[in-house]
């Protein structure tokens, strides 16, 4: 009974043939989830990096912490299987960096715009 729910409970666009994840990779991501978490938390509050190098390095572990979720979690490969969902991943970072690229730009926009009314 537990196969049977096991291949019917399926993401959609996961085909039958392929294989289902597993306890020890939810596991191993869990894991270097935590790790990641742990060494920013570290990094930010210990002078183990150089302080002008601090935003860098926070910057490095979220972007490994990024591909620890996108491989272990959301299971996304680099296989041909897997396009339409590498796709519409770069798809939402485009939309995202448009966004806060806007509203840092009217926010700038606005900063000036007030300085010049001071004058």
């Amino acid at each position: 009974m537990a196969d049977v729910r096991l291949f019917h409970d399926r993401t959609p666009g996961v085909e039958e043939q392929e294989p289902t994840a597993n306890y020890l990779s939810y596991t191993a991501g869990l894991g270097l989830a935590i790790l990641l978490t742990i060494i920013s938390f570290v990094v930010s509050q210990t002078n183990l990096l150089w302080p002008p190098g601090v935003p860098v390095g926070l910057i490095v572990l979220a972007f490994a912490q990024i591909g620890v979720h996108l491989v272990f979690f959301l299971h996304l490969g680099s296989g041909p299987e897997s396009t339409n969902n590498i796709l519409a991943l770069a798809f939402g970072v485009l939309v995202v960096f448009l966004v806060i690229a806007g509203s840092i730009w009217i926010i700038a926009n606005l900063n000036w715009n007030m300085m010049d009314m001071r004058s």
